[in-house]
């Protein structure tokens, strides 16, 4: 499996493009504020067609550009229906204090509303572009964050959005954002998935769960116990 990264908008999102080997298409991840020209490109350069678009969450920095791409490509948009809330409005996720904000950025307080879409809390897997992706809920960030996972040669790939950093996790005091059940999702994280498993988070540095078990202090067992976030 080829991933071509790339940091994308003022909030330096990460965006991800996903190709098979012996396949012809390919598909986004998080392709969030100013994503489309990254993915554009790439997949120019290497001669494949968009075939699906995904999202971990549903905030702004991580979805700006899907409808926008899949409806373009006229391919399927994959998101979880918790956080469908923020597709149209997406002040919604973020507070209505950041209306003016996106306003400047996008130009308006609305996103474009995909001609697909497929909400994954009906699917425990997305099989598209001849790749087999594992989709796990992990809400706290979000009511509808999801993980994906995914078996490449050097083993267990996770796309895990805003729900686990290197070092740090995401926040949940933005609308729809539940501490409670954050801790739930990071428990199950750490006790799922192998220490091996490459973490590719929404933002910042690609890490490993062996790493983020040992030095993260959001993993350890005094604040998955009941610390507040």
């Amino acid at each position: 499996m080829f991933i071509a990264s790339s940091t994308v908008g003022p909030w330096q999102a990460n965006c991800h493009v996903l190709h098979a080997d012996r396949t012809t298409s390919a598909v986004v991840i998080d392709p969030g504020i100013d994503a489309a020209p990254m993915v554009t490109n790439t997949l120019a350069e290497h001669g494949w067609t968009l075939a699906g678009v995904l999202a971990t969450h549903g905030h702004v920095d991580h979805i700006a550009d899907a409808a926008a791409l899949a409806n373009r490509a006229g391919v399927p948009f994959w998101l979880h229906g918790g956080d469908a809330f923020m597709l149209a409005r997406p002040s919604a996720g973020l507070g209505p204090e950041s209306a003016p904000l996106l306003a400047r950025l996008l130009g308006a307080d609305e996103l474009p509303a995909p001609d697909q879409f497929i909400d994954l809390s009906e699917q425990d897997t997305v099989e598209v572009a001849g790749l087999r992706l594992g989709v796990v809920p992990a809400p706290g960030h979000t009511p509808g964050c999801v993980l994906y996972r995914a078996e490449d040669d050097d083993g267990l790939v996770v796309w895990t959005g805003d729900v686990l950093f290197a070092g740090s996790i995401g926040r949940t005091d933005l609308p729809g954002g539940d501490p409670a059940a954050m801790r739930d999702s990071l428990g199950r994280i750490l006790s799922t998935l192998p220490d091996g498993a490459r973490l590719l988070p929404g933002h910042g540095p690609t890490t490993t769960l062996g790493r983020e078990r040992a030095t993260n202090p959001y993993l350890q067992p005094s604040f998955l116990e009941g610390t507040n976030l």
